[in-house]
């Protein structure tokens, strides 16, 4: 009768006085003392669990039979994707007779051990593939170690393929090698992460056990190589401008601020790269485009993180009509390569993006056909305030007529325009940086596409006379003085460019988040972002 080892007892000390846990491990291994930091931190945060310190126990058995828990000396040579579209036509016999060996790599995902056998299934960034363990074609020490391992664990192996009684594809494990030892287990195979805090927060796992989230970056990948193919197949060049800046311009929000030690001035991360891409214009490229982080200091809700990805591009010569019939064709054929067709799922509804079929109305048109207002009432000051009051929304006295229809607007307009819609000349007062209207100086050309209910981009013709721009940069240092942190700063460079001249243009930016999430049917920007921030958690 084997007499079983002695406990080895670890006591952990915690930071709080009164809690002295006690870590009781199943080992007299003299690696069990390396876990210790680990241990620690665990019983601190009381994460410890029997299941823990098993794998903890496991892996002192593997230290001390001299096998190494994070090597980097296996080579994978294929692909698990590669392996099963290479071979999945192929019957037993074919399999058999081809005997051809195969080096590949994963984590496991599940497991189950009979004795003498074990079967996993091994997962990689393209597929998963059942892998099977057996004294037939392992050596001794090996065998006894696939019996130490864990779900969770990566493994490198190497094998040939044959099917089982059920007829599954299975690569017969010729040598196995541990790379990288779980300490943690996974969550359950059938429960998976459903609390959306630790979804988000613990992407890796999310990764690991959600097939859809792989699903959604994997897509949002797709999106950002084929929109930035798009861009390049019709003449545009990509470019890069500054992230920190001396003034935060190019849109209307509250920045982010931080301070460089060595020439001692305050910057900003930048809201939009608008006025350093027009600046190009100015310098003579005709066709630029950014795929860029953008940071907000604003709220975060499902449509809003502080950190977010958006394309800018400007086009010289062209209008912001041009940019219209640009827009469906580019997100048409995003649709088409995400999504196989220009008709796209979301939250149940059916989003027709084939070219031709967007509508287009104006800012004042849409108040009255989607918002019920009628001019008489939308152009009264009065009646508009008192009205976004009494739905709860704040309506300041120094506020202009044009800002309290865009509150209207977004009141009784935004959520409605389902399918694609164009919103174009907006009112001046609201629109700083674009190009008046050459026929209604009190409107802009511009435009801002909804679907959904959201917006997902913002055009215009471009401002490039240097003086209505000066003018239009005054009234925003007026509200700015007067209380509105959003309101758009001074430039004086930005200024100076446009008295060299820029030419005649348009220019857009699209918000890749909003768009991944109308691709990917994902309700929320947390869903199509790797890591949104969240409060921290240590």
């Amino acid at each position: 009768m084997t007499t079983p080892p002695p406990v080895m007892e670890i006591v952990v000390e915690s930071r709080e006085k009164s809690k002295k846990p006690v870590v009781k491990l199943g080992t007299k291994s003299p690696h069990a003392r390396y876990f210790m930091p680990m241990l620690e931190s665990f019983a601190r945060r009381d994460d410890l669990n029997e299941v823990i310190k098993n794998r903890v126990s496991k892996a002192c058995d593997l230290l001390d039979a001299g096998i190494p828990l994070f090597p980097n000396d296996f080579r994978k040579k294929d692909a698990i994707n590669a392996i099963i579209e290479a071979n999945s036509a192929k019957d037993a016999e074919e399999l058999a007779a081809d005997g051809a060996i195969f080096a590949t790599a994963g984590r496991i995902i599940s497991l189950r051990s009979f004795g003498k056998v074990a079967f996993f299934h091994l997962m990689d960034q393209g597929g998963r593939l059942q892998c099977y363990a057996s004294q037939e074609f392992l050596d001794e020490a090996t065998h006894k170690m696939v019996k130490k391992l864990e779900v969770g664990d990566i493994l490198g192996v190497e094998g040939h393929l044959f099917r089982t009684k059920t007829g599954e594809l299975t690569l017969a494990c010729r040598s196995l090698r541990l790379l990288t030892r779980s300490m943690r287990p996974l969550p359950e195979k059938y429960h998976g992460l459903k609390d959306m805090e630790t979804r988000y927060r613990q992407r890796y796992v999310d990764l690991i056990v959600t097939p859809r989230a792989r699903e959604i970056f994997t897509k949002r990948s797709l999106i950002v190589r084929e929109f930035r193919r798009f861009m390049e197949d019709h003449g545009f060049m990509e470019v890069e401008s500054p992230i920190m800046q001396p003034l935060a311009g190019g849109a209307t929000a509250r920045p982010f601020r931080t301070h460089h030690n060595a020439l001692d001035i305050e910057l900003f991360l930048r809201i939009a790269p608008e006025l350093y891409l027009k600046r190009l214009l100015v310098g003579g490229f005709e066709k630029v485009f950014e795929l860029n982080r953008s940071f907000r200091n604003e709220g975060i809700d499902t449509r809003h993180n502080p950190e977010f990805t958006m394309c800018e591009f400007y086009w010289a010569y062209a209008t912001f009509e041009d940019l219209m019939d640009f827009t469906e064709k580019l997100f048409a054929h995003l649709a088409q390569v995400a999504c196989g067709s220009t008709i796209v799922t979301y939250q149940g509804q059916e989003i027709d993006l084939t070219p031709g079929r967007w509508r287009r109305l104006s800012f004042y048109e849409s108040l009255t056909e989607i918002g019920g207002h009628q001019p008489d009432f939308y152009n009264d000051y009065n009646k508009v305030k008192a009205y976004i009051r009494e739905r709860g929304e704040k309506a300041t006295e120094s506020e202009s007529l044009e800002k309290l229809q865009a509150k209207l607007f977004d009141l009784d307009v935004e959520a409605k325009l389902i399918q694609p819609h164009f919103i174009y000349h907006y009112p001046t007062e609201i629109s700083p940086l674009s190009r008046r209207n050459d026929k209604q100086p009190e409107i802009t050309d511009r435009f801002e596409l909804f679907i959904t209910g959201r917006e997902l981009s913002n055009a215009f013709s471009e401002l490039n006379d240097p003086v209505d721009q000066r003018l239009r940069f005054e009234a925003q240092v007026r509200e700015k003085e007067a209380g509105d942190d959003e309101a758009h700063a001074m430039d004086e460079d930005y200024l100076r460019a446009l008295e060299y001249g820029m030419p005649p243009a348009a220019g857009q930016g699209v918000g890749i988040d909003r768009l991944v999430m109308l691709l990917t049917d994902s309700p929320s920007i947390r869903e199509v972002i790797l890591f949104p921030l969240l409060k921290p958690e240590f």
